[in-house]
């Protein structure tokens, strides 16, 4: 009996490290036509965009914000802001003209012909000027502060929404806009 007990043992012990070395798969990946985030387990909130990259500890946030205001009475400003602990405020946004919320034919032929004129600038630059910050120097010029701009609300409320997410619950993710 005795050596029927430590046979049993010996075999359960010996199979013990293939049970510790198997491993799961733990990265949750979501993805949608215009977006992919991958959970990371380091602490930091990461995005990818076609304007650049921007990567900042959790621990470092402040404060994250959505707001609109008007430029110069012809864009609405929609941008997300990232505080931090350092001396750099993040600032994320979504330009759109003020025409498009015009009533009528008016706002929107003015829309097609300036949507039409940035895609043929565009053309121009390899990099594309609508991946490109909007400034007007000197009012737009804000020490300390690094801009994105993204080319959908859809692509900012995504952006918001994972870097918000992140920071109330502690962990960090990489988010990639298409």
């Amino acid at each position: 009996m005795k050596i029927l007990l430590c046979s049993a043992c010996l075999l359960l012990t010996g199979f013990s490290p293939l049970f510790a070395q198997t491993t799961t798969d733990t990265t949750d990946t979501q993805e949608s036509s215009e977006s992919t985030e991958t959970s990371r387990t380091d602490g930091f909130w990461q995005a990818t965009m076609s304007g650049g990259e921007y990567e900042v500890a959790l621990s470092r946030i402040t404060s994250v914000s959505r707001h609109k205001y008007l430029l110069d009475g012809a864009l609405i400003v929609d941008e997300v802001t990232i505080d931090t602990v350092g001396q750099s405020l993040a600032r994320f946004y979504y330009i759109e003209p003020v025409t498009e919320k015009l009533p009528g034919n008016t706002g929107a032929a003015l829309t097609n012909r300036t949507s039409d004129l940035i895609e043929r600038a565009g053309q121009l630059n390899p990099n594309g000027l609508e991946n490109m910050v909007v400034k007007k120097y000197p009012e737009t010029t804000h020490a300390h502060t690094v801009e994105y701009r993204l080319l959908s609300k859809a692509q900012l409320t995504t952006l918001f929404n994972s870097v918000r997410k992140a920071w109330e619950n502690g962990r960090g993710s990489k988010l990639v806009v298409k």
